[in-house]
Formats: structure tokens, C-alpha cells, sequence
């Protein structure tokens, strides 16, 4: 199942603080890159989102625990929409309502 994890950096966490712990993570095999689907930054730094792919929401949750002295999260899991196949459904329902 596909995560959308938002982070926001806790005041006065520092850009060394989470390189440091980024750096320690990945060499310690611990950031799975493979289920990263994507790594976003916001612009003006300390917030940013990554899109993570997991069955099991207790290994998400593994992933993350190591950061969460550094930022908070909101996590949500999320599905992906074909807009065609959208669009038709949303027809379908807009005909059922009137």
C-alpha cells in the first residue's frame, strides 16, 4: 500500500541534526530505499513529504521511529486514480444523485 508521509522539522532542528541521522539510517541498511517511492522537499526547507510503499503498517512505522525526535509526521494512506476511469465514475454517481 502506497504512504503519504508529511514531515515537518520540530523547532530547532537543524539541517545537521537530519543529516546526520539520514546518513546513519541509510548506512545502517535501515531506510529501505526500495520503498521509496518518491522524496519531496518543500521549498524554504524543514517540511517536505516522501511516498513509501508498505503492506504492513507496523514496518512504516519502524522506518519512521527514528526520526520522530527530529519532526512530526502525518500519515496517510492513499490510492492512486485513473482519471478516465474517474471521471466515469464520478458520472455515474453525479446521474445517481439527481
Amino acid at each position: 500500500m502506497l504512504f503519504h508521509c508529511q514531515f515537518t522539522w520540530y523547532p530547532g532542528t537543524s539541517r545537521a541534526e537530519v543529516a546526520r541521522r539520514v546518513v546513519q539510517q541509510h548506512d545502517a541498511g535501515e531506510n529501505r530505499p526500495e520503498r521509496i517511492r518518491g522524496w519531496y522537499n518543500l521549498v524554504g526547507g524543514g517540511a517536505g513529504f516522501l511516498l513509501v510503499d508498505y503492506d504492513d503498517p507496523a514496518e512504516l512505522t519502524a522506518f519512521l521511529q527514528p526520526y520522530m525526535d527530529l519532526m512530526s509526521f502525518d500519515v496517510r494512506a492513499i490510492t492512486q486514480n485513473d482519471y478516465d476511469g474517474t471521471i466515469d465514475r464520478l458520472r455515474q454517481v453525479a446521474a445517481q444523485a439527481t
